[in-house]
């Protein structure tokens, strides 16, 4: 049997494809192999097929999964999937998968460059990277499973690329490299090992000003787009070009990678032989208005002032499309070159799909160097490890769009040196020692600037009212602020006065705000779905929300909603409290709550969808 992942997922026996055409059939068999020779549990399985959200049924479920996949492979194959609990195990030998293959090359591969066989670690470097096809995991419908897992595969063939290019530069193939080095940077402009490697190969070839230019570019394009200056290390190898110091020689004198070109800040090996992994994501421009808070967020993370055994933690919290992420990625890069031993970056789903501390961990385990049939099956033992691997170290942990603490402090790292970042819509009050740092909507003249910087400021200050009357229907939010500005830039024949017209009279405002990928409804619906784990000791709060949407109203004092529920004002306080924690409703001024334009529309809409407005509820008092 051979067993391919590097690649469209592909069984094969005896030179003949065995098809598993089911969609969530390839994803239970695709988690098996990534886990082989492991036992993958039931919960996990569901969290793959389900994308996080699997129904009760699950379990059931994927036991019929499994039935019908071992139907499938044949009596031979099927025998290889074995119950145990809590799950299922996939027993393969490393030479019948590819992915296992690729790990014995890259382990022979170590093994050569450690007796100093340069020669032998960079052609076993390549036998691995030669046994990938396409992409893994494209035909296979999990996102989880794609963030997990094929994220990982694909950081796993780069750091494999960069320690073939490692030794073949300590063997002086410097030329032949630089074909190959050329594509990969075109493709990674802003992955700074490849860039280091890039410069050093072209100056070793005789190209010192070509390196020299691609380290101004590579410059000029992080500061862009990052609002960051080149790492340490690939300053580093400027240096070295610009002193003229690293010249050619004619023998590799030790089987170790060049230190110029080892980035301790991008993924490869550092000093102690371990991954430095380096996994922020690009972001877009920082919003001048948020200046302020990205310089209190960034002496929030480097304060030293904190007690042994703690680690440096800030929650960024706020409204959803306001802007949280933004801010925290402008400010993990600006600690990018002091967390000199990498950056870990998650995103835990938000509400909607949220990743759990189980599904996360193997994934930085494995970042960390840990070999994956190394990673232990219990959760106390992968949390444990993960700290011991921490612990001492200079790193940065990025969690994005947390939805609860729990889904935190398993991902904690270890003290001494670290700092962790967290994003999240809720203030993630119960989170010990965190600094929370809240994100505000935009006001009027913070709003117009971003809407000019959409549509040039002549057209943005052409209409005053209208421009102000679109601004107020989006509330400060500036996710709706760039969807008007998308829509109007794409439509230059649009005034903004008939657009401001479009918006007032839409039956639906919520549809007028939504272009391509971008969508305010979306967001509402994760802060409306997280209402289904609020408690409260009387009426839930999404059946107040809704109720609110019935009377048509955009103000109300507690006691005017106690009336409308037939309850008290404590229990109406306690669910409009709820209401506000989720960013669904303004906090009370005056003591009257609020409704925002969207959240008006979008409570109305929920009304109309849930509970159409009976007569005598339109009583209710406006503040």
């Amino acid at each position: 049997m051979k067993f391919l992942l590097l690649g469209p997922l592909s069984i094969r026996s005896n030179a003949r494809e065995v098809h598993v055409s089911a969609p969530r059939q390839r994803v239970v068999m695709a988690a098996l192999l990534l886990n082989a020779n492991r036992v993958i549990s039931v919960d996990r399985l569901a969290e793959y097929v389900w994308d996080g959200a699997a129904p009760r049924s699950a379990p059931a479920t994927v036991r019929t999964y499994v039935m019908r996949l071992r139907q499938a492979l044949g009596e031979h194959a099927s025998a290889r999937i074995l119950t145990r609990a809590p799950g299922y195990l996939l027993e393969i030998n490393e030479h019948e998968s590819d992915l296992g293959q690729f790990t014995a090359h890259r382990r022979r591969a170590a093994e050569l460059a450690e007796h100093g066989d340069l020669e032998g670690s960079s052609a076993e470097l390549a036998e691995a990277l030669a046994l990938w096809r396409e992409e893994p995991l494209s035909d296979v419908p999990s996102r989880t499973l794609r963030d997990v897992e094929g994220r990982y595969l694909q950081e796993l063939r780069l750091q494999t690329m960069e320690l073939r290019f490692d030794a073949e530069l300590a063997l002086l193939r410097h030329a032949e490299l630089v074909p190959e080095l050329w594509r990969l940077v075109r493709k990674y402009p802003l992955r700074e090992a490849l860039v280091g490697k890039l410069m050093l190969a072209l100056f070793r070839s005789g190209r010192q000003s070509e390196a020299l230019d691609l380290y101004q570019r590579t410059r000029a394009q992080l500061v862009e787009q990052l609002g960051a200056e080149p790492s340490a290390d690939l300053r580093e190898v400027q240096r070295h070009i610009l002193s003229a110091h690293d010249r050619p020689r004619p023998t590799a004198p030790t089987p170790s990678p060049p230190a110029a070109v080892t980035t301790a800040a991008a993924p490869g090996w550092n000093g102690s032989g371990r991954p430095s992994p380096a996994q922020l994501p690009s972001v877009p421009s920082l919003l001048p208005a948020r200046s302020g808070l990205l310089a209190r967020l960034e002496r929030l993370l480097r304060s030293s002032a904190q007690p042994t055994g703690t680690v440096p933690t800030a929650v960024v919290t706020g409204r959803g499309g306001v802007g949280k992420s933004t801010l925290a990625l402008h400010a993990a890069h600006a600690l990018r070159n002091s967390s000199v031993h990498g950056q870990l970056y998650a995103d835990l789903g938000g509400g909607s799909h949220p990743l759990t501390p189980r599904t996360v961990l193997p994934r930085f385990l494995a970042d960390l160097g840990v070999p994956r049939d190394e990673i232990p099956p219990e959760q106390c033992e992968r949390v444990n490890l993960y700290r011991s691997l921490t612990t001492g170290r200079r790193m940065l942990v990025v969690l994005d769009n947390a939805h609860s603490t729990a889904q935190i402090r398993p991902l904690i790292p270890g003290s001494g040196g670290n700092r962790l970042l967290v994003t999240s819509r809720r203030r993630l009050a119960d989170l010990e020692g965190a600094h929370t740092l809240l994100v505000p909507q935009l006001d009027e003249d913070a709003a117009l600037d971003l809407l000019g910087s959409i549509i040039g400021p002549t057209r943005a200050g052409a209409e005053p009212w209208a421009a102000r009357t679109v601004l107020a229907i989006c509330s400060g939010l500036p996710l709706a602020i760039r969807i008007v500005g998308t829509r109007l830039l794409e439509r230059p024949h649009w005034s903004t006065g008939s657009f401001a017209r479009r918006l007032v009279e839409a039956p639906r405002l919520l549809d007028e705000l939504r272009t391509d990928d971008l969508d305010v409804r979306r967001g509402l619906d994760v802060d409306h779905d997280g209402l289904r784990l609020t408690t409260s000791g009387g009426v839930h709060p999404a059946e107040v929300f809704t109720l609110l949407g019935t009377t048509g109203a955009r103000s109300f004092s507690a006691t005017s909603v106690a009336e409308l529920l037939g309850r008290s004002t404590a229990e109406a306080e306690e669910a409009l409290d709820a209401l506000v924690r989720a960013h669904l409703l303004c906090p009370p001024t005056a003591g009257a709550y609020r409704l925002d334009a969207l959240a008006h529309a979008y409570a109305g809409e929920r009304a109309q969808a849930h509970c159409p407005s009976p007569s005598g509820r339109t009583s209710v008092r406006v503040g």
